[in-house]
This record gives structure tokens, C-alpha cells and sequence, in this order.
């Protein structure tokens, strides 16, 4: 006979065990989330335009976002997602204003899509990321066509913007569910002492 307590008790996170992804709204998430927005918008995409690395192909504003979702799940992904182009737009005034409300969309979506398959879904580290890196491109794919926003061909652009990130994102689905999930164990077990 099914019984909703026995359900919740089955389902529920015991001490025990450790947490998939963080209480976002903790001081320390909010400092941690508030230094990876920081990572994101600004430190990383200056540090590598400053070092001569190819950002198309490294996508440096893309890493933190996934990581924020991976950790602290799909709401606090979406905001850092969704405010990371602007926060880098004030900053350096990158990326271009034509490119921003794509972006934007694009990025709110790694996140929140990397935080949904893993909080909600409870899907891997390696799943919810390939996931997510799939379903962002997407997201801009479908607003880079909506709104016209390139004057060359469609597929012509799609290739010089997308295909160059691929080895990036291998590195995303490879190496953040292994960092995510350092931190998350890390941060669990501090919250608990």
C-alpha cells in the first residue's frame, strides 16, 4: 500500500547523504554565486581577451553559469545566466549589443537548464551538463534566427559561432559535474559541522 509519508522518507536526504546541489540563499552560496557571476561577466572574459586566448573557442562567461546551475541548481543559474552578459555589457561593454539578447537568453538557459536536470531531475553531473549545453545552444539558435540579429546566412554564421566552442564544451561536460560535485560534497559537509 502506498503511503506519502513512507514516499518522503524514502525520497528525502538524510544526513547522510550528501545534497546534489547547495541552499542557495545561505550567506556563503550568496558570496560564492555572487564571485562566479563576477567570473563570469567580467574576470574570465578579460583575463582571456587580455592573454590572446580564443574566447569563441574556450567560451569563458559559459563555464561559471553551468558551474552556478551544477551547484546551487536552476533558479540561481538562471539569474546568474540571464545577468551575465549585462554585468559584462556595463563592465567592458562585451559582448556586442547585437549579440546581447541572445546571449542573455542563451547563458539563463545553461543555467537553468544545467540546475533543473540536476535538482529537479536529479539526472548526473555529465547528463545535466551535455543537457544543458545542448538545449543553450538551441536557445540561441532560436533567437539568433527570430530576431535577424546576423546579416550573413544563417548556417554560414551557425558555423562560425557555434562549431568553435565543441572542444569547450566536451571540456563543460567532462570537467564541471567533477568540480560541482567537489563543491557540493565540500560545502555539505561544512554545513553540517
Amino acid at each position: 500500500m502506498f503511503s506519502p509519508k513512507q514516499f518522503v522518507m524514502e525520497h528525502s536526504i538524510t544526513s547522510e547523504q550528501t545534497a546534489i546541489t547547495l541552499p542557495a540563499f545561505k550567506p556563503r552560496a550568496i558570496t560564492a554565486q555572487a564571485f562566479l557571476l563576477l567570473a563570469a561577466a567580467f574576470l574570465l572574459p578579460a583575463g582571456f581577451h587580455a592573454a590572446g586566448l580564443p574566447v569563441r573557442q574556450l567560451l569563458p562567461m559559459h563555464w561559471p553559469v553551468l558551474l552556478v546551475g551544477l551547484c546551487y541548481g536552476w533558479r540561481s543559474g538562471l539569474i546568474v545566466g540571464a545577468l551575465a552578459p549585462s554585468v559584462s555589457f556595463l563592465i567592458s561593454g562585451h559582448p556586442l549589443p547585437h549579440i546581447l539578447p541572445s546571449m542573455t537568453l542563451e547563458l539563463a538557459a545553461y543555467g537553468g537548464l544545467a540546475g533543473a536536470f540536476r535538482q529537479t531531475f536529479r539526472f548526473t553531473g555529465f547528463i545535466s551538463t551535455g543537457l544543458a549545453v545542448i538545449g543553450g545552444r538551441l536557445v540561441f539558435i532560436g533567437i539568433v534566427l527570430l530576431t535577424a540579429a546576423v546579416a550573413q546566412p544563417f548556417f554560414e554564421y551557425a558555423k562560425t559561432a557555434l562549431l568553435p566552442g565543441i572542444p569547450a564544451a566536451i571540456g563543460q561536460i567532462v570537467l564541471l559535474p567533477l568540480i560541482a560535485g567537489w563543491w557540493v560534497k565540500r560545502e555539505s559537509k561544512e554545513g553540517r559541522r
